[in-house]
Formats: C-alpha cells, structure tokens, sequence
C-alpha cells in the first residue's frame, strides 16, 4: 500500500532517496561562507545529517493565549475564525484584504499527506479560495467589518492595486479587476495574464509587486519540484520572479534560479526588489538556507545546480551537472536559517515603532518539516542600515511553537503586512487567526 501512494505521491519517494544519500567525498564537514551583509553562515556538507519527515501537529490556541513580541509591543486578535488566511494587503485608504487558499489534495494523494503525517501540520484538501475585506472605520485599530470580496478563486494569494485596478494572482494565472478606493465588492474582472500551476511541492502561491512607478508588475512563481528531479522542462516559467506590464504584455524573466520566492516587496527609499526564498529540503538539517536577498535584474540565484551562492547540489550534479550556471549563480544577502520555510515578507513603513524598525524587513516563517527539529514558526525582523541589511536576524513574534518534544504548535505564521496605523498584522493560517502587533 504504501509503495502504491508513492506513486501518487512523490514526496515520499524523494525522501526515501534522499535518506539513502551519503556525504560526497569532494565537501568537507563544515564550509563557512561569509554574504555580502557580512553574516558568517556555516554550511555543513549535505547529508551530514539524516533527511526527516517531521511534520508538527497544529493543536489550536487556547482561548485567551497570543503570539509572543518583545518588551514594548502589545500583540492582540485582529480577525478570528477565518479559513486558511495565507497573505494580507492593505489598500492606501486603510483597507484589509486577505487571500484564503491553501494546498489542495484528494483522494490517494491525501492519503499520502495523512500517512506521511502532513495533514497534521495544515488544512490539506480544501481551499477557501476567496478574498475577505476588513474595515476599520472608527480608526481603533481594528476591524468593524468582514466581507467576501471574491470568491470562486483558483488559490489565490498575491494582490495589488495598480491605478484603478485590483490584481488578484492565482496559482494559475493573473485577474484584474475594475476599482475605486472604498469598493466594498469586487467588480467583474477578466484574466489578463497565464501562469504554470501544479508540481508535487506545492509551491502554489504566486505573489505580486509593482515598481516604484507602476509600470511594471513583478510575479513570484515557485518551483514545481524540489530539485528539478521531474526535468528542467517541466520548470518552464517557475523558479523565476516574472515581470509584465499592467495589461498583461510584456513578459519577461526579471530573475531566476529562486526555488520558492513566496515573499516579494519593493525597498522603501530605493525602490529595489527584495525576495524571501524557501530553499530546497533532503540535504540534512542545516542545509539549505532559506534567504532573504535583492534581487538583480536578469540575476541568477543558483536553483536547481547551486545553492547559497556557488555550493553545487549533490543530486542535481548527478542527473544534470551544469558548471556555466554554477558560476552565475549570486549568493544571497541573509540567511535566514534551513528549513524555516521563510513565505512572508514587508517592509516596515510605517512610523508606530521604535527607529530601529524603520525600513527593515519582516519576515514570516511558516516552519519545518524537513528538520529534526521544529524550527521557524515565528516572525523574524532583518535590520537595515544605509539601505543595507546588517545580517542580524533577530526574533520579533514568537510562541507559536507549543511543546517542541511533542511537535506540537498552535499556529503557524506567513503573510506579514504594515497596516496604515503603523501595526503588524501576522496571517497564522493554521491557527485561522490574524494577529496585530503594536508599540506601546
């Protein structure tokens, strides 16, 4: 039965294969490359470390019990009850929108998810597929109001708006829609622009950015794969931050070689793009590093021959050695630890905090599955200075994690936006929860 699902279900495979793997004789025990922020990342030789399947187990918040911020903030409920609540965007007027999607599978292949133990650590086999909208009209901070403003999505996640449009990214492909600030319903829109979905990693999400002066629209597109084990052909348009024009023309591949870019934003004062990349699993427990870098037009970030700059990738030199790509593959500016599955990411522009905030980068980790321990599961903040990241990486919204011995967490955060009045707001999918964090 079980050889049956792993047909079905190629995660299991790839992880038998992977436990199998021995250190490469050419890679040393531990090899410590220092980035352009000047941050000392040691990278131990891959599978140093057994590959694992250690999924946690979402138990819930018990009523009353919040996320974790440090001395001087406060952290409360701002929605609640909520279907999978995965990204946030908060329009000029103050506004809240909220995309609701998640993995969707059925029959043998969420069999194997169950099996596996995934199904504990996420609502596998529905997606809400819809877009809600908050409303804070007496200006306290939190909403008055729950609408659906679209539904009958197809997994929805990135959102923008451009002018009078709104831009809704589904996994496969780009809507957009007529709108006037205060809408409190969405206007028919049509599909402007086709994007590649499917692949066994679920890497789904595709989020949306546009340039300083809206001439372009950026698109995150994830991997289809962990490592291209399917062949380069079935990754056609993914692993790339695409950019198009606002009516859907124009395409053209911004940057590539980024496995699973789930978070994009544009650098307040620069107007440079930055991307929080979820790298690759089966190397063992500190490897890869998930990152936080600028990203380069017509830049290579490594996937699928490389990772953390130049670090050729044991399988991949197997199938497909590629030595040319190796060499153009750019090393990122912030590692923001393996496995921690970085998704969210947004700069703080607003004035609420400290000073030290100004400008930095958030990021939401949704946590592990392919370490032996639970890592991720918080939000971290990247400092900035100079309109460079320093390379500290310091905790922000912890808690989420209930009892690591047991797996068990309450939550799991990943969409972070800046909201008008100068909070945090935290998606936690799993706990179906949206957090506001403020400075007291």
């Amino acid at each position: 039965m079980i050889n049956k699902i792993a047909v079905y279900f190629p995660v299991a495979c790839i992880m038998l294969v992977a436990c199998r793997q021995k250190p490469h004789a050419n890679y040393n025990r531990y090899h410590t490359v220092v980035n352009q922020s000047r941050q000392e990342i040691k990278l131990p030789a891959p599978y140093e470390t057994k590959a694992v399947k250690n999924f946690c187990q979402v138990i819930g918040w018990p009523k009353g019990k919040t996320p974790v911020a440090p001395a001087g903030f406060s952290v409360s409920l701002y929605a609640d009850e909520l279907d999978n609540p995965r990204n946030i965007y908060v329009a000029a007027n103050g506004d809240v929108f909220v995309a609701q999607a998640n993995t969707e599978l059925s029959g043998l292949k969420k069999i194997g998810a169950d099996i596996i133990g995934a199904g504990q650590s996420q609502h596998y086999g529905k997606s809400a597929n819809n877009i809600l909208l908050f409303k804070d009209t007496n200006g306290d901070g939190h909403p008055d109001s729950k609408t659906v403003f679209l539904s009958g999505l197809n997994q929805p996640y990135g959102m923008l708006i451009l002018g009078n449009w709104l831009y809704v990214a589904n996994t496969d492909g780009l809507w957009r829609y007529p709108y006037q600030t205060g809408y409190s319903k969405a206007a028919p829109g049509v599909k402007i622009f086709s994007l590649p979905a499917g692949g066994y990693n679920n890497h789904w999400t595709r989020n949306l950015r546009a340039n300083a002066d809206g001439t372009k629209i950026y698109i995150s597109v994830g991997s289809g794969s962990n490592v291209a084990e399917h062949g380069m052909e079935h990754e056609k348009r993914r692993a790339d931050i695409l950019e198009i024009n606002p009516d859907g023309s124009g395409e053209r591949v911004y940057a590539s070689g980024l496995r699973n870019p789930a978070g994009i934003d544009i650098q307040p004062g620069t107007g440079i793009l930055y991307a929080s990349v979820n790298e690759r699993d089966d190397l063992g427990d500190h490897l890869v590093p998930d990152y936080l870098t600028s990203v380069k037009d017509g830049g290579f970030y490594g996937w699928p021959w490389a990772y953390f700059g130049q670090h050729e990738d044991p399988v991949v030199k197997q199938k497909d050695p590629n030595p040319s790509m190796i060499k153009k593959s750019i090393m990122p500016d912030v590692a923001l630890g393996a496995h921690t599955a970085s998704l969210g990411l947004a700069f703080y522009t607003g004035t609420g905090f400290p000073q030290t905030y100004r400008n930095g980068a958030f990021i939401g980790q949704h946590g592990s599955w392919n370490s032996s321990k639970l890592v991720g599961y918080k939000v971290v903040f990247v400092p900035f200075t100079g309109h460079k990241p320093t390379g500290q990486v310091t905790d922000f919204l912890t808690g989420f994690i209930a009892d690591s011995a047991r797996k068990e967490v309450y939550g799991r955060p990943v969409g972070v936006a800046v909201a008008n009045d100068g909070s945090l707001l935290v998606a936690d999918d799993a706990g179906n929860k949206i957090w506001r964090v403020k400075a007291l």
